[in-house]
């Protein structure tokens, strides 16, 4: 929207493997949950402090950038994508980090990444008309390749998302009534605008929101949902073919302004969704800012305890079909019902998250500020 601005393991193999490392998994979520929805840490003393999971910033030496691009890999590895052009990476869990913004880009400002591994990434800039530009890294950051930049004036380009190494789509707020889908077939080395036929026409006022890249999210090989706001009624689209045909439905968020909407989409499987956003004006409330969905997003239901402010991220907890974290400029929200409650755990400023099936979940915002989950 233009308005924005080595621990050694014992080695297991087949099923026995599978269900061994399936159980600790679960074992560890567990655990987590229960002490993320303990009684707060500073009431437990400091012993409980060094145990309970919570939020550790990382120094990432760029307290004047604004991370809203990020793509978790992993528990050591993740990039780091927002203004002055700025794209960084970590592989050592946020110790250090490694400038490997594309040369040149310095005016732009980065909203999406997404990341195959640690060493292939997509980032997409955005912006009306040219500075809507998409990179691609196959070696760390080291080199990168523009591999679009955005013709049109009209298109103004929110979000990027993958549905596996190859296939992936990124979208533009309206062009002439409808939302704009650019698509890709070889893991973003080129982009093809796709027929809008199989696109609803868009309300008066409606565009996505640049805010996290999180405006459009997969689940699967085919599905896809995108987030809009800005309209009389905020929207979730849905898509099950990759982007060619839409489908849309109402979400019970906060509308009617254009700073109002779903801003953050998160599913954990084609069924199970949450949406998340709200009033992205500062001081003002944004009452029933939190939504979920268990058909696919034919329906959306209103959280019965909805976070207390506007929350811009969203995403699933690993290995946990019920808990999910939120964030936003005023803190971080837990759910452990499936979205229909949340609960305030952190105070600290984020504007997107991102967890990864190994239990790394980051976190990262305005002021160069970078979190992982810890534990």
């Amino acid at each position: 929207m233009r308005r924005w601005g080595s621990t050694r393991r014992p080695v297991t193999t087949g099923r026995t493997g599978r269900r061994l490392r399936r159980a600790t998994a679960a074992a560890v979520c567990a655990s987590a949950l229960a002490a993320l929805t303990a009684v707060p840490a500073r009431a437990q003393g400091p012993a409980h402090q060094d145990r309970a999971p919570h939020w550790s910033l990382k120094d990432t030496g760029a307290p004047g950038v604004r991370f809203r691009g990020l793509a978790a890999v992993g528990r050591d590895t993740a990039w780091v994508a927002g203004t002055l052009g700025t794209v960084l990476r970590t592989t050592d869990g946020g110790r250090t980090w490694r400038d490997v913004s594309p040369p040149g880009a310095g005016e732009l400002q980065f909203r999406d990444v997404e990341a195959f591994d640690a060493r292939r990434a997509v980032v997409l800039a955005i912006g009306e008309g040219e500075d809507s530009r998409v990179y691609r890294t196959d070696d760390g950051g080291t080199t990168w390749t523009e591999t679009f930049r955005n013709p049109d004036p009209r298109a103004f380009y929110d979000c990027v998302t993958f549905f596996d190494h190859r296939h992936g789509l990124a979208m533009s707020d309206p062009v002439d009534g409808k939302f704009r889908i650019l698509s890709t077939r070889d893991g973003g080395r080129s982009w093809t605008v796709l027929p809008d036929t199989g696109m609803p026409p868009a309300l008066e006022g409606e565009a996505g929101f640049a805010a996290s890249g999180q405006c459009l999210v997969p689940s699967g090989p085919k599905d896809v949902w995108l987030a809009t706001g800005g309209a009389d009624r905020a929207r979730v689209l849905h898509s099950a073919d990759r982007g060619r045909t839409w489908t849309a439905a109402d979400a019970p968020v906060p509308a009617g302004d254009p700073a109002r909407g779903v801003f953050a989409l998160a599913f954990r499987d084609r069924h199970h969704g949450l949406a998340v956003g709200g009033d992205f004006n500062p001081g003002l409330p944004s009452p029933d800012a939190a939504a979920r969905t268990t058909d696919g997003g034919r329906d959306w239901r209103p959280a019965a305890g909805s976070p207390p402010a506007y929350r811009s991220g969203v995403a699933w907890l690993p290995h946990s079909r019920t808990a999910a974290l939120a964030v936003g400029p005023t803190g971080t929200d837990l759910t452990t019902d499936g979205g229909r409650t949340w609960r305030t755990v952190d105070t600290g400023s984020y504007d997107t998250v991102d967890c990864t099936p190994d239990r790394g979940c980051w976190a990262a915002g305005e002021k160069g500020r970078v979190a992982r989950l810890e534990q």
